[in-house]
């Protein structure tokens, strides 16, 4: 993996991702840097990590030769234009912008560039996080290596077409948010049946990570795992029938088609045509991406 590894953005995946490549051992603090504006922001990671930190965006780009762009999906039209012109052809660019599709990335650079989209989500904090990636046409098979390696940092990876990459964003992306929502509904439900708040949290949390764990240790579908719980007339059966009553499974399944359809009328909005041409353009850029958002 050819060094400095840049980042630009210092938020919650930037965090994640200086931590996770530190303490797998994949880079050294010396051999990251880091663009944050916020200067208590920058501090806090410069201090927590001994990671280098970067004068400015275009500092950082300058040296180092594998970038991750790791800012809010607004913030491209103002960030690209500002690094496009010191971008090199043998530069890779791993975008984790939500919703962005990389032609409209590609848009604002003046010369063609390697580059790797990428779907993190927030357990990456933790080294627990589900990355999907995307590589552009004019990627090279390391590049998709190199990303991989800074993923399965923070988690595992999957390798996806890009235009299913606004899917990703509906499922694994706005997924841990369903599944918190899940934890407390079932602690509410044991509350009610007369748990203490601390108890019944407790044993929610740690029945979704068992049953989690048990889905990926045994390679066995829920549907097989969920069978193998249920007896006739029993407890669990008559659990599973009242929650069909409630339409719990079409709930979660339209939460995932729902935010689907958002990721992709957020990144359609992002690419409306702006008033100032990106450097390397003689007009407007407009129009969606030739492929297709964390929420």
């Amino acid at each position: 993996m050819r060094k400095p590894v840049g980042i630009i953005g210092g938020g919650n995946i930037g965090e994640a991702l200086i931590a996770g490549v530190i303490q797998s051992g994949l880079l050294s603090p010396e051999e990251i840097l880091f663009f944050e504006p916020r200067v208590d922001r920058r501090d806090y990671l410069r201090g927590k990590y001994q990671a280098l930190s970067a004068k400015s965006n275009v500092d950082l780009v300058t040296r180092s030769p594998i970038i991750i762009l790791a800012v809010k999906p607004q913030s491209v039209p103002e960030v690209l234009p500002e690094i496009s012109r010191s971008m090199r052809k043998d530069h890779l660019l791993i975008s984790i912008c939500a919703g962005v599709p990389l032609d409209y990335l590609q848009s604002f650079c003046p010369l063609p560039v390697r580059m790797v989209r990428a779907m993190p989500n927030i357990p990456a904090l933790i080294q627990k996080g589900a990355t999907a990636l995307a590589p552009s046409p004019n990627a090279q098979a390391e590049d998709l290596s190199t990303a991989e390696a800074i993923f399965q940092a923070v988690g595992i990876t999957v390798i996806v077409k890009e235009s299913l990459m606004d899917a990703v964003t509906g499922l694994s992306g706005s997924g841990p948010a369903y599944v918190f929502a899940v934890i407390e509904a079932l602690t509410v439900g044991g509350v009610k049946e007369g748990l203490s708040q601390e108890a019944a949290l407790a044993l929610t949390t740690q029945t979704v990570l068992g049953a989690a764990h048990l889905i990926q240790s045994t390679g066995k579908h829920p549907a097989t795992l969920r069978d193998q719980v249920c007896t006739p007339g029993g407890t669990t059966i008559s659990g599973l029938y009242a929650m069909e009553e409630g339409g719990f499974k079409l709930a979660l399944m339209n939460a995932v088609i729902a935010a689907t359809r958002r990721s992709k009328e957020l990144g359609e909005a992002l690419q409306k045509p702006i008033s100032t041409a990106p450097p390397g353009r003689t007009k407007p850029v407009g129009g969606k991406g030739s492929s297709q958002k964390s929420g």
